[in-house]
């Protein structure tokens, strides 16, 4: 069994060792991760400068590129055999409702479903590393179990999320739908040295809607989140309004 375990926290995240190391349970390893923080570089592409991943001493390789940029690389150049399964996370922070399409973390996954294989995305909401610390062995057993299904869809990206709580206070798992969130003030207005005016993007207030059955909720309650997702963004039920449009008047 071989599987790609990559980030976009970086290659010294230490939810990156924690996920390589659960792997390692139950198969050979490559870890290919971008070489500093990339989150909310989505499925972004680096096209305008070559990249040069660098192997380091203990296997691993660092990319100076986006978090898809590592699935591409390590598929088609770095691995001498294709990856059963593409392992994403653990990131430092949770990835939620909306998160997916921003989430360098969830575009790992959703790149090696786009090739062919079936990826998983692993996310803590929390970035406390004594607690990230308390799930490994939950981790390995989520893992093995994946690896073991039968025939496990090529087409099938997890999207998983662990509570904030310590492992041993998790209360089971919960299979989700996306939730949605709302963030209020996330731009902040600032002045440069020279006086220019620029903005930061990010912090603020979230808020969070969802029913019991959305990933949101779940993690706040205190269970494991595991949302399946697909990449075809189809609106199937506007299809046939969108074919009586007509351009005449």
């Amino acid at each position: 069994m071989h599987i790609l375990v990559s980030n976009d926290d970086g290659i010294f995240a230490p939810g990156l060792a924690v996920l390589a190391e659960a792997c390692s349970r139950v198969g050979q390893v490559t870890v290919v991760a971008p070489d500093r923080e990339q989150s909310g570089t989505s499925h972004s592409l680096t096209l305008h400068h070559p990249l040069r991943p660098r192997r380091r001493h203990d296997g691993s390789f660092q990319v100076d590129g986006t978090p898809t940029d590592c699935v591409l690389l390590a598929v088609g150049a770095l691995m001498p055999v294709r990856p059963e399964f593409v392992f994403s996370g653990i990131n430092h922070g949770p990835n939620m409702g909306e998160d997916v399409l921003y989430s360098g973390t969830v575009s790992v996954a959703m790149e090696a479903v786009a090739l062919g294989i079936p990826g998983i995305a692993f996310s803590l909401a929390t970035r406390d590393e004594d607690v990230l610390a308390s799930y490994h062995d939950l981790v390995v057993n989520l893992v093995r179990r994946i690896i073991e299904v039968p025939d496990f869809p090529k087409d099938m990206l997890l999207n998983i999320n662990l509570p904030r709580v310590p492992a041993g206070e998790v209360k089971g798992i919960r299979v989700t739908k996306l939730g949605s969130r709302f963030f209020s003030e996330s731009i902040t207005p600032m002045q440069d040295p020279w006086g220019r005016e620029v903005y930061w993007i990010g912090g603020g207030e979230i808020t969070w809607t969802g029913d019991a059955d959305s990933d949101h909720q779940a993690v706040h309650d205190g269970y494991i989140s595991i949302t399946p997702l697909h990449m075809d963004l189809t609106n199937y039920s506007l299809l046939e309004t969108v074919r009586g449009w007509s351009l005449e008047s």
